[in-house]
């Protein structure tokens, strides 16, 4: 019996409002909200004939605290779930506050600008401090811990799959798999064709600079930069073969280093094709990867922005995908002093996705584990107050919720270890 407001609708957000729709007797109502009103209100008339879930739909650009807050104070939800771009976790975050309502995420802050000098003097502190150069982190959102706390607050950081679904993965193998954990090695892998020659799964802004970033990991209690894609692996993936994969930063590891400090080593992996590779390489090379504005004919425009607009919409990949994604984690360590491996992952199918819910299985991925985490909140499964990830919360019934929603486990006591 709960009200929320889902800030977003684009494929990630259609997914978690679909799933929300699926669970009416928690999910009682629920307030699409987005730039694009028409898009909440298509979506809103697709789903209303096959769900008791009462939905309503708003206009808000979530850029803007005051216009967050009005929606908010109009609505008086229980929960907000950001499922729009990271760029606007923090403003979300204040009006939560200023309103006193629990928040959740599937992704970490990061800045649109990434040239802007206020945020630039504090990102490269940062980066001589951590030792990571990646412009996404952890820092500015664990910055709200004391205010959420003290207002009686939770705010859930990232719960997608990647952050997400592979830090409860990692609670649940500290709980019940080991005493000990050594290494930790997340594998993202894609085996989806979508037939273009070049297209993202996700927001191309995001996912572009999330690629095209430097490299790093964690070991023996520091991170490790390297340069982008400069170190490969190959792994056969259950039910998707061979594949080609890269190490890569990405923002769970922050905060597993954090949570779980007797880790050795941290790595995430994620694979590509050569394609896409090549196609990266070539933006990044011309420029068209800057968020630097440029003159164009008297008009300034930002090269990443313009390309996004270039590129299929990723929300539109849904009928065209076919394959499978495998993604999980596999440990090393110790259980009751004796050394041991295991292997925990999801396998999803890109065309199953589209069957159920219109998308293709990256967005299912993200959307469904968002649903999950408000799930958990709403329930009164996960209470803690104050800024947290995943894998500080119970992971049982998270990942329940996952095998009953969509995206059940698979595991494996002899897995092949990444070298």
């Amino acid at each position: 019996m709960s009200k929320v407001l889902i800030i977003g609708c684009g494929g990630v957000a259609s997914v978690a409002i679909h799933k929300c729709c699926q669970v009416p007797e928690v999910f009682t109502e629920i307030c699409i909200a987005s730039r694009t009103k028409a898009k909440c209100d298509k979506l809103a008339a697709e789903l209303a004939p096959k769900t008791t879930t009462k939905i309503a739909t708003a206009q808000v650009d979530a850029d803007h605290v005051d216009e967050v807050i009005t929606l908010i104070k109009s609505y008086q939800p229980d929960l907000v779930m950001n499922i729009a771009l990271p760029y606007q976790d923090l403003t979300i975050m204040d009006a939560c506050l200023a309103c006193g309502v629990n928040y959740m995420d599937t992704a970490n802050y990061e800045p649109e600008n990434t040239d802007d000098p206020e945020w630039r003097a504090i990102y490269e502190k940062r980066c001589k401090e951590a030792g990571f150069s990646a412009y996404f982190d952890y820092s500015w959102q664990w910055a709200y811990a004391k205010k959420f706390e003290e207002a009686g607050l939770t705010a859930l950081l990232g719960s997608g799959f990647d952050p997400g679904v592979t830090q409860a993965y990692c609670a649940y193998a500290k709980k019940h798999e080991f005493d000990t954990i050594d290494t930790i090695d997340i594998l993202d892998c894609n085996g989806g064709d979508h037939g273009y020659a070049f297209a993202t799964n996700f927001n191309p802004e995001i996912n572009l600079r999330e690629v095209s970033a430097p490299g790093s990991y964690w070991e023996n209690g520091h991170w490790v930069e390297i340069p982008a894609m400069s170190i490969k692996r190959e792994y056969n993936f259950d039910q998707v073969g061979q594949k080609d994969m890269y190490l890569l930063h990405h923002e769970e590891i922050e905060s597993l280093a954090k949570n779980i400090p007797e880790a050795k080593r941290i790595r995430f992996f994620m694979t590509f094709g050569q394609s896409y590779l090549d196609h990266m390489r070539c933006l990044e090379d011309v420029g068209m990867l800057s968020t630097t504005p440029v003159n164009f004919n008297g008009q300034e425009i930002v090269p990443i922005q313009f390309l996004k607009a270039l590129l299929p919409d990723p929300a539109s990949l849904g009928p065209r995908t076919k394959g499978k994604t495998n993604i999980g984690c596999i440990f090393t360590g110790k259980k009751d002093g004796k050394e041991k491996t295991y292997y925990i992952y999801n396998v999803c199918d890109h065309q199953e996705c589209y069957k159920e819910v219109g998308s293709q299985a990256i967005s299912y991925t993200t959307g469904v584990p968002a649903m999950c985490g408000a799930l958990m909140l709403l329930t009164g499964k996960w209470t803690t107050k104050g800024v947290h990830t995943v894998e500080e919360f119970d992971p049982d019934p998270y990942l329940d919720a996952l095998d009953k929603y969509g995206l059940p486990r698979s595991e494996s006591h002899a897995p092949a270890l990444v070298d």
